[in-house]
């Protein structure tokens, strides 16, 4: 607090001669103001001085200008030769000292302060700016159900992708066009297959999306922030005067400690190399990273810290090979003595996610097992664990999994929704409702996704109950699906949708010309080859039929001839050949298509809105086949095709005294790009 004396001594060269006040002092003697002094005058009148003035009486004097000058030179002189001495002899340390009190810089301007203290004792607010930043280096290591991957080019291909039907469960977050988005980009390679297309399409029941969240996720690698030696601060409150949701708030933010008690020491070496690898000059990290680990080979948070640099960079150059260097470092971080638990639980995570990319998921099983063995109590990571058999269609060990999980967390939503799919997948549509219906209100991470809305609005409808639509139009107002009627989940943005077509339409009136003509000719090579001893029409595996028996053989799948196929139906491949539009639709199939009286295929939809669906008839009874696209029902001619876009509800009924024949063609939907049609991702 400023004392008025001062500002009468910066008069005293201006007011030559004062008349001292009288004033009473606090034992009630009087004395004198002294005019010049720099403090209080007790007693009589008083000498001059930089203090107490007392004595005698008379009027005091200031300091001439000379001696302040002298006065000033002295102390100046004195701090300057004390600061040279604190730092040629190292008294202080500088970086422990700032190290420390930047724990307590509440409002992130750098330092500690009177307005940090504030912001500690609760008179004032953190920064909106400072809290967000802080949420979202966060958010980057807290343990989550889903993380996005980057979407890759076509040179970045898994080293051992496998064919849909030995990878019932689809990584989602490996894909661009991943189920619940919309594909806005003119066209993106992925290297995973996608789930196989049945035969009047839908997506596979054995898929149903990955973990996380999250976010996934796609995903732009969210890097893992370097940690605060700190939490939550003890000034917002003790934890019995706070609500119960607010504790469970803080707890959650709680960041990862992956220093051991050395690693403090070279925090800001590590430091450094890491905001290279977040400002993206992954380069630079990677090089800087290992220079650490080779003047620390036993930090293992140097070694992690490498792991996620070649991470960054393996995804800027496209590299398996760097992808692979990556995961063998994260194994090596690990496993090195003095690894913090949070440190390990982070690496192994990410080592789990890049096999799994990869498509080495026997690999990222294993390391997810042991991930659980280290940390049984963790139930997220057990969810991981489920994925994972899912991912190699080991259904059983997931379901297995996912029982433990329930047992021990009862409203877990994400145990909840996989539990359920995997009961339907088993056929036991009534059990599978409750687990998919609660986990999907549960509104955990990972269960707002598409399929699990898909899978259960069919189940509803395959009991009956109506409420189907209530939670496909949830699905359609959560983004999940173009529309009620159009559910399907691998889509690109903007394209024409409507459920019948007309030739004209579709601008592929040659193709269609070309089948009509040649109908009878496609007829009698399918009837060569229809007899079950030939065993080329095999039945539909896709548990879409309430009842009946329904056959197929496929000619292309996927862009490509299914095997020797065309050796039995010579003339039927010929006449497609010149028709790319069909023969290289890598989201679709050409086949036959056989149906039994009594059949009845439960509505439906495709997986894709990127195709429609040509059926030429070939043998049609003349009443009891019908088929419906959303509201509208029709049949079929002998000699004449019919074109829908099947990524809209659809159902089909063959009542007929005999058997129904008919050849189905897809092609690519007509406003696909040239570019788009050679990238997009095969189904």
């Amino acid at each position: 607090m400023e004392e008025p004396i001062c500002e009468e001594a910066i008069f005293a060269e201006e007011i030559p001669e004062v008349k001292p006040t009288a004033v009473v002092n606090k034992n009630g003697v009087k004395a004198e103001a002294a005019t010049a002094s720099g403090g209080v005058a007790s007693g009589g009148g008083g000498a001059a001085s930089g203090g107490v003035a007392s004595g005698g009486g008379g009027a005091a004097s200031g300091f001439s200008g000379t001696k302040i000058f002298t006065w000033f030179m002295v102390l100046a002189l004195l701090g300057v030769w004390s600061s040279v001495a604190v730092v040629w002899l190292d008294l202080v340390d500088y970086d422990n000292v700032i190290g420390k009190l930047s724990v307590y810089d509440a409002d992130g301007d750098g330092d500690f302060d009177v307005e940090d203290a504030k912001v500690l004792l609760g008179v004032k607010e953190r920064p909106v700016s400072l809290v967000q930043k802080e949420a979202k280096e966060e958010s980057a290591v807290e343990e989550q159900t889903a993380v996005h991957l980057p979407p890759i080019s076509d040179d970045f291909v898994p080293d051992d992708s496998r064919d849909e039907a030995t990878q019932p469960y689809e990584e989602s977050k490996q894909f661009t066009d991943r189920p619940g988005s919309q594909e806005t980009r003119e066209a993106e390679a992925e290297s995973v297959p996608e789930p196989e297309a049945n035969v009047e399409s839908v997506p596979d029941l054995e898929a149903v999306p990955q973990l996380k969240d999250e976010a996934v996720p796609e995903l732009k690698e969210e890097p893992v922030a370097v940690e605060e030696e700190t939490t939550q601060e003890d000034s917002e409150g003790n934890a019995e005067d706070q609500p119960e949701d607010m504790l469970k708030y803080k707890a959650k933010k709680k960041k990862p400690k992956l220093l051991n008690k050395f690693e403090k020491t070279i925090k800001t070496e590590i430091d450094a190399a890491e905001k290279l690898r977040k400002k993206g000059k992954v380069e630079e990290a990677v090089r800087a990273f290992d220079t650490l680990v080779q003047q620390y080979p036993q930090s293992p948070r140097c070694r992690y810290g490498k792991a996620l640099a070649e991470d960054d960079l393996a995804e800027k150059m496209r590299s398996n090979d760097m992808l692979q260097k990556a995961l063998s470092t994260y194994k090596e971080a690990s496993e090195l003595p003095n690894a913090t638990p949070d440190l390990i639980k982070a690496t192994l995570k990410k080592r789990a996610e890049r096999q799994q990319f990869l498509g080495r998921m026997r690999g990222a099983l294993a390391t997810l097992e042991k991930l659980v063995q280290i940390f049984p109590e963790d139930v997220a990571l057990k969810n991981d664990l489920g994925v994972a058999h899912l991912l190699i269609g080991d259904n059983k060990s997931a379901k297995r999994v996912y029982e433990e999980v329930l047992a021990i967390a009862p409203s877990n939503g994400f145990a909840k929704v996989h539990y359920g799919f995997i009961l339907k997948s088993e056929n036991k549509i009534a059990e599978s409702i409750p687990f998919l219906r609660d986990g999907l209100e549960s509104g955990d991470p990972g269960t707002d996704d598409g399929r699990f809305y898909f899978h259960l609005g069919d189940a509803l409808q395959r009991m009956g109950d109506d409420s189907a639509y209530k939670w496909y139009e949830r699905g359609h107002q959560r983004g999940h699906f173009a529309s009620v009627w159009q559910r399907s989940l691998y889509n690109v943005d903007g394209l024409k949708a409507q459920p019948w077509w007309t030739p004209k339409d579709t601008g592929y009136m040659d193709l269609v010309k070309t089948l009509e003509r040649n109908w009878r000719t496609i007829r009698d090579e399918a009837l060569s080859v229809i007899d079950k001893s030939t065993g080329l029409f095999v039945p539909e595996e896709e548990n879409l039929r309430e009842k009946g028996e329904w056959g197929q053989f496929t000619l292309w799948q996927q862009g490509k001839k299914a095997g020797e196929s065309c050796h039995s139906v010579p003339k039927t491949c010929g006449l497609l050949e010149r028709y790319p539009e069909a023969t290289g639709c890598k989201r679709g199939q050409i086949k036959f298509s056989v149906m039994q009286p009594g059949t009845h295929v439960w509505p439906h939809t495709g997986p894709t809105n990127c195709r429609l669906r040509m059926h030429l008839g070939l043998v049609i009874p003349k009443t009891g086949c019908k088929i419906r696209c959303t509201n509208d029902t029709r049949a079929w001619e002998e000699g004449k095709v019919l074109i829908f876009d099947d990524s809209f509800e659809h159902e089909v009924w063959q009542d007929a005294d005999s058997y129904r024949l008919i050849f189905i063609v897809d092609v690519w939907h007509p406003e696909l790009t040239q570019y788009q049609r050679q990238t997009l991702s095969p189904i």
